[in-house]
């Protein structure tokens, strides 16, 4: 039997999982792409888990797309399959919090899952790039329509265009990055940063994460309606009640969060 290509765990309500193809830089293969998607949609359907962590290991994040599988592509094959579309809308379907934990290499398809996360934390040591124009061909699984949203057309088009990496810290002054803590902290620090993300109102934090996605997709005034929408509809939550006795009671008290 093949080894997994992912590690999956859990503390308390925050899933983890780690890419699991170290020889291979945490390369996109098909079978770490079905197992990724299987341990999200597992993750994301479970009521004890309120928020997830999707890291690699010391060695990197991921390095891209399996250059061997993809090699095999033809132009039919890849656009009869979709190629890489389901990990796009794997991972855009998720509605629990996706905190991305960068060590080393995010480059091409690493970089591209790297900006499906929801929060990126960083080690000092990642680097980040696309360098998909190296290889004759460009980014394929989002980077040329996400990376310019996050990091604005100039800085976008010279990385995509240039191939060239960033830094960690490059990355946070751009906005791609959250957070850069040192290599032995970040893991650690994420995982501080979705417990306290779990411990809120499962359906306030999807809703929460559901409008700022929108923010990319809709102009500013759908985006207010879309919002007040959802705002108006956490209203009806058993939640919003208990959120706001908690904050009026005599003394204050913590919330205790039904998920309803």
């Amino acid at each position: 039997m093949s080894e997994s290509t992912i590690i999956v765990e859990r503390s308390e309500r925050v899933g983890i999982i780690k890419l699991n193809r170290p020889k291979a830089y945490n390369a996109l293969s098909g079978t770490l792409i079905d197992e990724l998607l299987d341990a999200l949609r597992s993750f994301d359907s479970d009521p004890s888990i309120g928020a997830i962590i999707l890291t690699g290991n010391e060695k990197g994040f991921c390095a891209g797309a399996d250059i061997k599988e993809q090699s095999e592509l033809s132009f039919v094959n890849a656009y009869n399959q979709d190629y890489l579309k389901n990990l796009n809308d794997g991972l855009f379907a998720v509605h629990k919090p996706i905190i991305g934990v960068i060590n080393g290499v995010a480059l091409g398809g690493g970089c591209e899952l790297a900006m499906m996360c929801d929060i990126l934390y960083a080690a000092e040591t990642a680097t980040f790039g696309q360098p998909e124009i190296t290889l004759g061909t460009i980014p394929g699984a989002g980077g040329t329509q996400r990376l310019i949203r996050a990091i604005g057309k100039s800085k976008a088009m010279h990385m995509i265009l240039t191939g060239e990496t960033i830094t960690a810290k490059e990355a946070e002054a751009a906005g791609l990055v959250a957070k850069v803590l040192p290599t032995d902290q970040v893991f650690n620090a994420a995982l501080k940063t979705a417990s306290k993300i779990a411990s809120f109102s499962a359906p306030v934090v999807a809703m929460a994460k559901e409008a700022v996605n929108e923010a990319e997709e809709l102009g500013l005034k759908n985006g207010l309606r879309f919002e007040s929408r959802l705002y108006h509809a956490t209203f009806g939550l058993e939640d919003h009640a208990e959120g706001f006795q908690a904050f009026l009671a005599k003394p204050k008290r913590a919330a205790q969060w039904t998920h309803k």
